[in-house]
């Protein structure tokens, strides 16, 4: 299967990093073609111009924009988005990434009012995150980033496809243990996915 893994975060001594390296590696081990998108180490530009929000729902127009990760994301049958949660979402990079590629005629179109999901060559997609805080302030607050990964993102996907969440609380606070754990458990979920 033909994997695009997009990665989101700038430091290469970090866990997320870490975690990074390991589910690349078992991607191939398992046998997978992997494409790597590192959105920092290849300086994608998030930010959406006027001249892309002028022509974002023009499908004629919007395309060109983003051509060359449009195709990457095209051609994948499985998606691996990796990323620490900071301030409850996303890195604005991500964000940025989901703005400009995830467009009108490419991830949905609207047809009376309604998204109609078009990524449906996406059988397979896991998020594999971290946050800093404990799991009960997440929960607190509603976990509003796993909310828009597997109810409204994985919504743009094939019916049936498989959807993996994988996260860990607390990162500011636990120990190498605990961490270690975590990376044997991406590494075991990942390998099934």
């Amino acid at each position: 299967m033909r994997f695009l893994v997009v990665y989101a975060h700038p430091a290469e001594d970090s866990f997320q990093c870490a975690l990074h390296r390991l589910l690349v590696k078992t991607l191939i081990e398992s046998g997978h073609e992997v494409d790597d998108c590192d959105l920092y180490a290849e300086q994608f530009q998030p930010v959406l111009s006027p001249a892309e929000r002028r022509a974002y729902h023009n499908i004629d127009a919007n395309r060109p924009f983003a051509r060359k990760e449009i195709a990457r994301l095209l051609r994948c049958q499985g998606l691996v988005l990796i990323f620490p949660t900071w301030w409850y979402g996303m890195p604005a990079i991500l964000k940025g990434y989901l703005d400009r590629v995830w467009i009108p005629g490419i991830a949905f179109e609207l047809v009376n009012g309604r998204t109609r999901p078009l990524l449906q060559n996406i059988i397979r997609f896991a998020v594999v995150t971290t946050y800093g805080s404990p799991w009960w302030l997440n929960k607190l607050m509603g976990d509003p980033n796993k909310r828009v990964f597997t109810r409204g993102i994985s919504h743009l996907f094939a019916r049936r496809c498989r959807v993996l969440w994988l996260a860990k609380c607390g990162l500011d606070f636990i120990d190498k243990r605990s961490r270690d754990r975590f990376l044997r458990k991406v590494e075991r979920r990942i390998r099934t996915l």
